[in-house]
This record gives structure tokens, C-alpha cells and sequence, in this order.
């Protein structure tokens, strides 16, 4: 693998644990696609760090749980604006 990408996945899963990001808001402030992002953190990262990508895992697990209260939310405040 090359040192960038080692790089970068050490990078982002600091960032995802820092900020409690999700895959979208990573992949944004990063310039890179979500699957990227996935496959950094999933795969890549467990050879380089797994301690690193066990508590990188947990956040985004956390966030996979809440988004459907996430996806309500935005539209529900899609429809109050709408409607005024």
C-alpha cells in the first residue's frame, strides 16, 4: 500500500473520532468519495492501526444507527420552510 493512503486513512479516522463525523462530512472536508472513506476506514485502517480503527468503527456504527432520525428531521424541517 502506499504511504499516502496510509496516511490519509490514519488522518481520517482522526478526524471521524475528533469530530464524530459521518462518511458524507468526512468524504466533504477530505475531497474524496464515501466509498473511499469506507474502504479506508474498514479495511485499510484495521492493518495499519486497529485500535485506531475499532474506535474510528464505533462512531460510525453510532451514526448508522441514528440517521433515519436524521433523514426525519431534514425533512421535516424541509416541510416547515416549504410551507411558510
Amino acid at each position: 500500500m502506499k504511504d499516502y493512503i496510509e496516511e490519509r486513512a490514519v488522518e481520517i479516522a482522526y478526524y471521524i473520532v475528533e469530530n464524530k463525523a459521518t462518511v458524507r462530512q468526512t468524504a466533504k472536508a477530505f475531497g474524496v468519495s464515501k466509498s473511499t472513506i469506507h474502504k479506508d476506514v474498514t479495511e485499510r485502517l484495521l492493518k495499519i492501526n486497529p485500535s485506531l480503527a475499532q474506535e474510528a468503527r464505533k462512531v460510525l456504527d453510532m451514526n448508522k444507527s441514528e440517521r433515519h432520525i436524521r433523514g426525519g428531521l431534514a425533512t421535516r424541517e424541509k416541510y416547515l420552510h416549504k410551507c411558510v
